[in-house]
């Protein structure tokens, strides 16, 4: 038997964001019914609008603060799983706790509500993490394969140690870092106390095809593969980007929430690694010249590629029964989404 029965109410946070809304529609696709919680009405409106076609199970709540004490008390009444993805992804931040502390107190604020409403019918929650919780940003001079059972915790002390002067991808996997141990923190102390289990996923780079305007990775991947960015071509450093189709991340979500064997587990999500010059070679070959309203960058074709940092996805093949959507796909139709959007 599945975590949890199809046509339970799924609590997702951060239900308008670029993984949240392909979560929502796989949810809503599989028969259950979602409860949506997101900062504001006016975001509200909008997933309601998007899947409109499915009646009222995507029910919507605002939720304006979510380091707030009590902040998903009333969210969480009533639901059989918890998808916990919001949380800030930006490597702009200037202040390392305005990525740390919403990432932290949010996740814990979530765990808190669930076992404050000592709910019988809470199976599971399943929290985003990341890859920046499990790669190290030290990278030697041989490729190294990462796995579930590594953390960040270099990234970590880095931040400590330079505060604002760190580089924002370090303040962002510093934020994943700590909620995610935060989280197994949480879980092991209350233990016998609640009825529910955790599941952490890890996804890397996400790209695909987007329900609102470009978010990060999806304008890095515009910029880069559409546009051309002339620093990706003389990388200042190992430029490795393991990545994911967003469908595939949304995928494996929902099966983090069914499959019995993932209580209790982080599951890494990753389709292979990749530097921005496959991506060109990839798109090129898919669209030769005159074959696209674009004329895309070629980079340094036949150029020698070495990956330095793998990860090893062997468990969520095992657990979840992963398959991948492959680079030539994913580029096929996230350039047909950009074109049906006139960009």
């Amino acid at each position: 038997m599945p975590a949890i029965p199809t046509g339970s109410t799924v609590l997702v946070t951060g239900a308008n964001s670029f993984i949240g809304m392909w979560v929502v529609r796989e949810l809503l696709e599989k028969g259950y019914t979602v409860r949506g919680a997101v900062r504001g009405p006016g975001k509200a409106r909008y997933v309601q609008e998007v899947f409109a076609t499915y009646g009222d199970k995507p029910e919507m709540i605002v939720v304006k603060d979510i380091t707030k004490e009590g902040a998903f008390d009333e969210a969480i009444r009533g639901v059989s799983a918890v998808q916990h993805i919001a949380s800030p992804v930006t490597t702009t931040a200037d202040d390392p706790q305005s990525v740390i502390r919403p990432a932290v107190e949010g996740t814990i604020g979530i765990l808190q509500s669930a076992l404050k409403s000592k709910s019988d019918l809470l199976k599971r929650i399943v929290v985003t993490s990341s890859t920046g919780a499990i790669q190290s940003f030290n990278y030697t001079s041989e490729p190294v394969i990462r796995s579930e059972t590594h953390w960040n915790d270099a990234v970590v002390a880095l931040v400590e140690a330079k505060g604002r002067d760190a580089p924002g991808a370090a303040k962002y996997g510093a934020s994943k870092t700590l909620a995610e141990r935060a989280a197994w923190s949480f879980v092991n102390e209350h233990k016998h106390e609640i009825g529910w289990d955790l599941v952490c996923t890890h996804p890397p780079f996400v790209y695909g095809q987007r329900y609102a305007d470009l978010n990060l990775t999806s304008w890095d991947w515009y910029t880069n593969v559409v546009l051309g960015n002339p620093i990706i071509m003389n990388p200042p450093a190992p430029n490795d980007r393991p990545w994911a189709d967003v469908r595939d991340v949304a995928t494996a979500h929902v099966l983090a929430l069914e499959k019995p064997e993932a209580g209790g587990e982080r599951i890494l999500i990753c389709a292979g690694p990749s530097v921005w010059q496959e991506w060109l070679d990839a798109t090129n070959a898919l669209f030769p010249p005159g074959t696209s309203r674009w004329k895309f960058p070629r980079g340094d074709p036949g150029r020698k590629i070495i990956h330095m940092m793998e990860y090893d996805t062997s468990k969520a093949a095992r657990i979840l029964g992963m398959r991948y959507r492959t680079m030539e796909e994913t580029i096929t139709d996230v350039l047909a989404d950009f074109q049906r959007r006139g960009w």
